[in-house]
């Protein structure tokens, strides 16, 4: 759950320069929650009222670094990622490295503080894979990394032990198409789509999915069902 009537949690949020992660940011600062943005742009932006209260700069491949500001939130949104339509090897192995390896390390890492923690409150971590984990989006090198972080988080979050769920809520954030640079034609405006993440992720549920396209609504919940009874087998054969 994200509300609090004590101290406001602390949100970090990666991909904060963007679209969504900009409206992220504004929603929750104007809920009264402590904002980290990450970036890989530079952090001297203007600080107001809508913008984080504090910016991070990091780069993929150094997610180890950024271990020490992660100590300090309470739910952290993985919302980075590139959209590339070069056709070439080395941009295939980029949007990998950047749209699911990053993530899983930084998921990892956040993992590790969680399982470690000596506060009660349980640390949430939230990851936005898309309708590309196994809905054609017309760019191979973007499938192919969306489908690998998709299938990580659901590995994740079904291996996670009895302790360790008591300590870290794992959501998957499942997204159509939004308006942003990446996607001039997006359908959904970034504010609607913040402002369905924010009201979904209050429940229990570990898929939050903001979609037009009703298949969405079908094929992912079967897709995680699948997912949890092959990791079972899996727990059944391994004992």
């Amino acid at each position: 759950m994200i509300t609090s009537k004590k101290k406001p949690k602390t949100i970090g949020i990666t991909g904060a320069s963007g679209a969504l992660g900009k409206e992220l940011t504004r929603l929750f600062r104007q809920k009264g929650y402590k904002v980290i943005g990450f970036t890989h742009s530079k952090t001297d932006s203007e600080m107001n009222p809508e913008s984080p209260n504090e910016w991070i700069k990091w780069e993929c491949g150094k997610e180890s670094t950024l271990k020490k500001h992660l100590k300090k939130i309470d739910i952290l949104i993985l919302n980075h990622g590139i959209y590339n339509l070069s056709r070439k090897y080395s941009n295939y192995e980029n949007t990998i490295e950047i749209n699911a390896l990053s993530k899983f390390k930084l998921m990892n890492l956040f993992e590790e503080i969680a399982l470690t923690n000596e506060s009660s409150t349980k640390k949430e971590i939230w990851i936005n894979t898309s309708e590309a984990e196994i809905l054609p989006a017309l760019n191979p090198s973007y499938e192919i990394s969306k489908a690998l972080i998709g299938k990580l988080v659901s590995f994740k979050r079904n291996f996670l032990d009895k302790d360790a769920k008591k300590r870290l809520i794992i959501k998957k954030i499942i997204l159509g198409p939004f308006k942003s640079e990446l996607n001039p034609i997006g359908i959904m405006s970034p504010k609607f789509v913040s402002k369905k993440i924010f009201d979904l992720a209050k429940s229990n549920n570990f898929l939050i999915i903001i979609s037009l396209n009703p298949l969405t609504y079908i094929l992912f919940p079967l897709k995680e069902f699948f997912n949890f009874l092959y990791c079972k087998i899996i727990y059944s054969y391994k004992s």
